[in-house]
């Protein structure tokens, strides 16, 4: 047996269940009254591949599923599907690690995102986040083009009471280097950059990604020392295009996966263990502040897999 929850993150537990609902119930379907046969390997190969795992992650799944099942030798459909559970922990325990505060004065997260993948309300979770870990946090608002997410930013610097440098329709650059400068100059623990809501199509706009992330190093040597992506769960295998244009754009060092609630697609993030292992900082359910938690991979399997 796994070992219970600590009384903290357990309603965390019960919201994750509810938010990949619609995952699992179609992966769930397949060991009811089933016998263990091909057929069953079969029902469970399209219903991964229907979830957004992707062929690389789904064959890795069924091969593993396959060898522990000779090992052990279940009686039945629903012991396989613990040891489904057991496969998919294991398959994304690379991606949970926790995101480390402290070892730079200030710490400067970047973070990237196309538009509408919930970047900016991320930032204020995150923003909230590490004001609850005791953390003192700077804004940069640096998505300069959209002026509506600087007004959003407002909202959330303004809800978690921290401070923001912003200039409206100013050069993103010159933002995040004030930032980072004004985070050196006020002892704060973390600067958090919001960059512009980009297509990775967008060439030019990838460029500009690059010349702030260049910049940020012309501020501080050691700078930026997290760059942090944001995709929609969503959005299934485009997630996984999208984090590999940006690691090839940017050198990502972890995810935030939002949107996971009512999404179909949550097998992407084994597609991403298994092709292109970036940890996940963090996985949203809902648009409350509390609504952003850390990224356990049992907790995961177990949610999914019911």
């Amino acid at each position: 047996m796994p070992p219970a929850a600590p009384p903290s993150r357990t309603g965390w537990l019960d919201k994750l269940k509810t938010g990949l609902r619609k995952t699992g119930t179609g992966i769930q379907a397949v060991f009811v009254n089933a016998q263990i046969d091909e057929a069953l390997y079969e029902e469970l190969e399209t219903a991964l591949l229907m979830a957004d795992t992707g062929v690389k992650a789904t064959e890795f799944l069924l091969d593993d599923l396959r060898r522990r099942v000779r090992n052990q030798m279940p009686r039945d459909a629903q012991q396989v599907r613990l040891l489904l559970a057991d496969a998919i922990t294991d398959l994304l325990k690379p991606l949970e690690k926790p995101l480390v505060i402290g070892q730079y004065a200030p710490t400067v997260i970047m973070v990237a995102g196309v538009n509408g993948a919930g970047k900016t309300t991320s930032i204020g979770k995150l923003t909230k986040h590490l004001a609850n870990e005791g953390a003192s946090v700077l804004l940069a608002a640096a998505d300069t083009f959209r002026a509506a997410a600087r007004e959003q930013l407002l909202v959330w610097a303004d809800r978690n009471t921290v401070e923001i440098v912003s200039n409206e329709g100013g050069d993103p650059s010159a933002v995040s280097f004030d930032a980072v400068n004004a985070g050196k100059a006020r002892g704060k623990d973390v600067v958090l950059v919001d960059t512009a809501g980009r297509l990775p199509t967008q060439l030019h706009l990838m460029d500009e990604l690059k010349k702030i992330k260049r910049v940020v190093t012309k501020a501080d040597a050691t700078a930026p020392h997290e760059v942090l992506l944001v995709i929609d769960g969503n959005t299934g295998q485009n997630a996984l295009a999208q984090v590999r244009a940006f690691d090839e754009t940017l050198g990502l060092t972890g995810l935030i996966v939002t949107k996971l609630d009512g999404t179909a697609k949550g097998g992407v993030l084994c597609a991403i263990a298994r092709e292109r292992p970036i940890p996940v900082y963090f996985i949203g359910v809902g648009e409350k502040l509390e609504d952003l938690e850390t990224f356990d991979a049992r907790e995961f399997a177990q949610a999914l897999l019911g």
